[in-house]
């Protein structure tokens, strides 16, 4: 239960993982993080991003330390998490937030491109969670996970077939370890962004964009700053009660029950 003389969302002295947290939504979810009191760990490929993002937090009077993670690799996901402890003495939170698509018709798809889509947007989320857990359950004190997954994974995208299967996936992954890892006092959520004002969507067709954003109820895209705070409140210490569930943050262009 929550303590009413608690701090709402407090983490302060928590550690987390943070995947794919150079830019985008992991970047933005890493600081709230770390303003909120938690010492992050900035998982990612770019090893410049991730020490920018970690010496943002450190400059706002924050904890945080890059690490290059290839979050296909088992290996790379379990030395993140001993980095994480032998920094900061133990681990609390995982988000697994990396993520990588390229917009293309399915026919279009070579099958390489399926594999790489796979390996890093649900094969990456189980390597994390797998050398998380290994550490979490050990420890026996509970902690929170959540999986970036993606209103695609719910209704589908054209262009997106691959990414969207995995992004389902995501969801089912979430359930099933919340599920088992309950009776280990860990909860376990997945967040599903709609369209984001992400480097990645800047890169795609504007007139498309544009298009799609008109189909929004609230006539805009989200700001990363949004799905970052469902995501600090689902893993702060307010979070008691809540697991095994999936929230989307989309304006309300898909309003899944």
């Amino acid at each position: 239960m929550i303590d009413p003389t608690s701090k709402p969302m407090d983490m302060e002295g928590s550690v987390a993982i943070v995947t794919g947290a150079a830019s985008g939504i992991g970047k933005a979810i890493a600081r709230r993080l770390g303003a909120l009191g938690a010492k992050v760990v900035i998982a990612d490929l770019d090893e410049s991003g991730a020490k920018a993002v970690a010496d943002e937090i450190v400059a706002a009077g924050g904890e945080a330390m890059p690490f290059r993670a290839n979050v296909t690799s088992l290996d790379d996901a379990r030395g993140c998490v001993a980095a994480a402890k032998e920094r900061f003495g133990r681990l609390d939170i995982l988000v697994n937030n990396a993520g990588w698509d390229k917009v293309e018709f399915f026919l279009d798809n070579d099958p390489a491109h399926w594999d790489k889509v796979i390996d890093i947007n649900l094969k990456g989320q189980l390597n994390f969670s797998r050398a998380a857990l290994e550490v979490l359950v050990a420890q026996g004190e509970g902690g929170k996970i959540v999986n970036m997954a993606s209103d695609t994974g719910r209704v589908g995208s054209m262009g997106e077939v691959c990414y969207s299967s995995c992004k389902g996936a995501v969801i089912s992954l979430s359930k099933a370890l919340a599920r088992e890892c309950v009776r280990h006092k860990i909860l376990v959520n997945a967040v599903a962004p709609g369209l984001t004002d992400t480097p990645f969507v800047a890169g795609l067709d504007q007139k498309m964009m544009e298009a799609i954003t008109k189909t929004i109820p609230m006539r805009r895209m989200g700001d990363p700053s949004e799905p970052a705070e469902l995501v600090a409140y689902l893993v702060s210490r307010s979070n008691t009660y809540i697991t095994g569930q999936v929230i989307s943050v989309n304006g309300g262009a898909n309003m899944v029950g």
